[in-house]
């Protein structure tokens, strides 16, 4: 709800930036009668949330139908790997809240040895039903909180306080295993010496939830900025930014398994040449005794400097280009796609009322990756965007105003 986004309702038209939109919503929330976003011609309909004061959200599924240069379109869900896991591990309760089903548990239990008898008699067979890595509900959670969307002015306001405060707030609105996200996430807090020993009380507050009981040991979600990790007699310390007074802790074959496995976005950040690639730590972690917490289960992700989600470090030139010219763009995630070359690389918002697939291609793509992009633009046509990284980058399509 932002940057010229105008609303009708009982035959008056307003915009968002009116000094009495809070007394205007309350009147409408009031009402049976729905608001309409007037991006398009006719309008699409709205309604009336309240969230610590009033806000005006999409009716569900209707993304779409804003023009792409409105603050309230969202491509359809096949426009990503998020297509593949709605209605099974993403189910939407009402309006923007989500129920998300995943792979991993948020207690572990001191005895894991299972009790198994007989093998019962089968009644009958479901199908199995999806269920998403903590790398998807990273995704999830940086769209919710429109990390994975640009425009203009956005620049130089995406700091570690924007980070912290739109995570934990769109967190507010997903469920995993019954119970809000909110409270098993914590987002650093920007970090300053003179409030060193204050951030410290609330981080303890927050993660007051992985004290042991009835031996269980409850788990909570940490996402920041991984800064540098050293090996220790004991195991693997990691320093995230923000949190240079709690490292977390791992095993020594727990790091290892994380560095092969993310090996490729290791080498990404560390041979950008400091233009600003940022590597982010999503921890599973538990309190292996008072204030240290260890790592049982961890995912990691490339970001540019303005924390927009990157598949790769091939992705970099191409956001970045978009960023210098002022650009208005959403970057598709991978979710749990077995690749992310199904999906265009970007989605160009500004050019006219569809949104344009910019496709990048590296000479480095695996086969099967290469068979895939092909395929996209194949169905694309021959006027698909297409930056090969061998050679320059072509002309962008034409920016178009939005006429309201």
């Amino acid at each position: 709800m932002s940057e010229g986004q105008r609303f009708s309702f009982g035959g008056r038209v307003f915009d968002a930036e009116d000094q009495r939109l809070q007394e205007l919503l309350a009147a409408i929330r009031e009402s049976s009668t729905r608001l309409r976003c007037m991006c398009v011609p006719g309008g699409v309909e709205m309604y009336v949330a309240f969230h610590r004061q009033y806000i005006v959200k999409r009716m569900p599924d209707s993304g779409p139908r804003h023009h792409p240069g409105c603050p309230s379109f969202e491509p359809g869900p096949a426009s990503s790997g998020l297509g593949e896991l709605m209605g099974d591990a993403v189910v939407r309760l009402d309006g923007e809240r989500f129920e998300l089903h995943v792979g991993f548990a948020w207690t572990q239990s001191s005895n894991r040895t299972a009790v198994r008898g007989d093998p019962a008699d089968v009644a009958e067979v479901s199908r199995p039903k999806r269920r998403m890595s903590l790398r998807a509900l990273t995704h999830f959670l940086f769209e919710r909180a429109g990390f994975n969307r640009w425009s203009p002015a956005m620049a130089g306001k995406r700091g570690q306080g924007v980070l912290h405060r739109h995570l934990v707030l769109a967190a507010e609105d997903i469920r995993v295993k019954g119970q809000s996200l909110a409270e098993r996430l914590y987002v650093p807090e920007p970090f300053s010496v003179e409030r060193k020993v204050e951030l410290a009380g609330r981080r303890r507050e927050r993660l007051a939830i992985l004290q042991p009981r009835d031996d269980s040991h409850p788990m909570a979600l940490v996402i920041g900025e991984l800064k540098a990790c050293e090996s220790l007699a004991g195991g693997q310390r990691i320093w995230v930014r923000h949190m240079p007074d709690a490292p977390l802790v791992a095993e020594p074959q727990t790091w290892r398994r994380i560095e092969r496995g993310f090996a490729s976005l290791f080498e990404a950040r560390d041979a950008d040449g400091g233009q600003g690639l940022r590597l982010l730590l999503a921890a599973l972690i538990r309190a292996r005794r008072e204030d240290t917490y260890e790592v049982e289960l961890a995912s990691l992700m490339l970001a540019s400097e303005n924390w927009i989600p990157l598949e790769g470090v091939h992705e970099a030139p191409l956001v970045r280009a978009l960023v210098a010219q002022g650009r208005r763009f959403i970057k598709p995630m991978r979710y749990d796609a077995r690749s992310a070359c199904a999906f265009a690389n970007v989605l160009l918002l500004d050019a006219g009322i569809h949104p344009v697939a910019l496709h990048v291609v590296s000479p480095f793509m695996k086969q099967r990756d290469r068979a895939l992009k092909d395929r996209q633009l194949d169905a694309s046509g021959s006027g698909a965007w297409v930056w090969s990284l061998d050679g320059p980058m072509p002309e962008l399509p034409e920016q178009i105003p939005v006429r309201h």
